[in-house]
C-alpha cells in the first residue's frame, strides 16, 4: 500500500461513519444540549434566541444547511438583491406575495435538494464499476476493505471497536434500504441508506438505531439517566444547567408515555419522529409570523427584504444565485 493509504482509508471509513450518523444527532459540547428529533419542536413564539441574533435555524431551513455556510462572504445590498431574486422564484402564481403554503413547498424543496446532492458528492467514491448502481459488497470493501484485509493491525486500536460494531450495523440498514432485495442499492436506494430519517420504510431503522446508540446497560430500554446521558455529561461536580433540569421533566411527563420509567421503542419513536410534526410547514409559519408587517398573512417582496437577516444574514450567495436558475430536481 502506498505510503498514507491506511490513514486514507480510515479516514474515508470514519468520515462516512459520521456521514452515516450525522442525521440523527448533533454533537456538541457537554454543557449544551444535543438533540436527536429528526424535526424539532419550534412552535411560534417558543423557539429560545439565536446567539448574537444569527437567526442560523432559519437560513438552514431556507437556503440549506451545508450551503448557508457560505453566506458570510456578500454585503448586505448583494444579499438583498439575490434574496429578492429567490423571492421571485418562491412566489409561484406570481400575485406578488409568498404565501406560508408557498414558503413550505420551497423549504421543502431546498431540504430535498441538499440530500441529493450530499449523495452525488460521495456517489463516485461507492460506484466502483461505475454501472450507476452501489453493491453492498462495493459499499463494503470502500469503507471497511482495509480494515477487513488487515485485521491484525486493527486489534488494539480504538478505531477496532467501532468498526466491529457499525459493519454489522450499516449492512443491516443497507438492506433495509435495499427495496427489491438485491443487495444492490440505486440511487434512490443509496439516499434512503445514507439519510434513512426522509423515508418512511426506513423509520424503524431510524428507532432501532437510536435506541441503540442510547441504551447503554443494554436492557432493550432507554431509562431517564440514559436519556439525560445522551444529551449532557458532566465533566467535573457540580449543578445540572436549567435546561437538564427541564429535560429531566420533558422525560417525565411527555417522553414516558406508559409512566414505567423508561422508553420502548414506540415511545423512542414518538419522541425522535413526531408525526404531528410538519418541519417545513412550521417553519414557513414562524418566517411569516416574523416578517407579516401589515398581519395579512402573507408576505410582499418588501417585507421579506425587509427582514432579510432571518432569511439569509449577511449572506446570500453563490447558492442563493444558483437557487435563481432552473433545476429539473426541484
Amino acid at each position: 500500500m502506498a505510503p498514507g493509504g491506511r490513514g486514507r482509508r480510515l479516514g474515508l471509513a470514519l468520515g462516512l461513519l459520521l456521514l452515516v450518523l450525522a442525521p440523527r444527532a448533533l454533537r456538541a459540547k457537554p454543557t449544551v444540549r444535543k438533540e436527536r428529533v429528526v424535526r424539532p419542536d419550534s412552535e411560534l413564539g417558543e423557539r429560545p434566541p439565536e446567539d448574537n441574533q444569527s437567526f442560523q435555524y432559519d437560513h438552514e431551513a431556507f437556503l440549506g444547511k451545508e450551503d448557508s455556510k457560505t453566506f458570510d462572504q456578500l454585503t448586505p445590498d448583494e444579499s438583498k438583491e439575490r434574496l429578492g431574486k429567490i423571492v421571485d422564484r418562491i412566489d409561484n402564481d406570481g400575485d406578488g406575495f409568498v404565501t406560508t403554503e408557498e414558503l413550505k413547498t420551497w423549504i421543502k424543496r431546498v431540504q430535498k435538494r441538499y440530500i441529493y446532492d450530499n449523495v452525488a458528492k460521495v456517489w463516485k467514491d461507492y460506484d466502483r464499476d461505475k454501472d450507476d448502481k452501489i453493491s453492498w459488497e462495493e459499499y463494503k470493501q470502500a469503507t471497511y476493505g482495509y480494515y477487513l484485509g488487515n485485521p491484525t493491525e486493527f486489534h488494539d486500536s480504538p478505531e477496532h471497536q467501532t468498526f466491529k460494531k457499525m459493519l454489522p450495523r450499516d449492512e443491516r440498514r443497507f438492506k433495509a434500504a435495499d427495496q427489491d432485495g438485491d443487495l444492490t442499492a440505486t440511487r434512490e436506494e443509496f439516499t434512503a441508506f445514507l439519510h434513512p430519517e426522509e423515508f418512511e420504510h426506513m423509520k424503524e431503522i431510524v428507532v432501532l438505531e437510536t435506541l441503540e446508540d442510547i441504551d447503554k446497560n443494554g436492557d432493550g430500554f432507554v431509562d431517564q439517566d440514559e436519556y439525560i446521558a445522551d444529551m449532557f455529561s458532566h465533566e467535573e461536580n457540580g449543578p445540572e444547567p436549567d435546561w437538564v433540569v427541564s429535560e429531566r421533566e420533558q422525560f417525565n411527563e411527555f417522553r414516558d408515555l406508559n409512566k414505567d420509567g423508561k422508553l420502548d421503542k414506540d415511545e423512542i419513536r414518538h419522541w425522535i419522529l413526531p408525526q404531528d410534526y410538519d418541519h417545513a410547514q412550521a417553519e414557513a409559519r414562524h418566517l411569516v409570523y416574523e416578517s407579516d408587517k401589515n398581519k395579512d398573512e402573507k408576505l410582499t417582496k418588501e417585507e421579506i427584504l425587509e427582514n432579510w437577516n432571518m432569511f439569509v444574514g449577511s449572506q446570500a450567495t453563490n447558492y442563493g444565485e444558483d437557487l435563481t436558475k432552473n433545476h429539473d430536481e426541484l
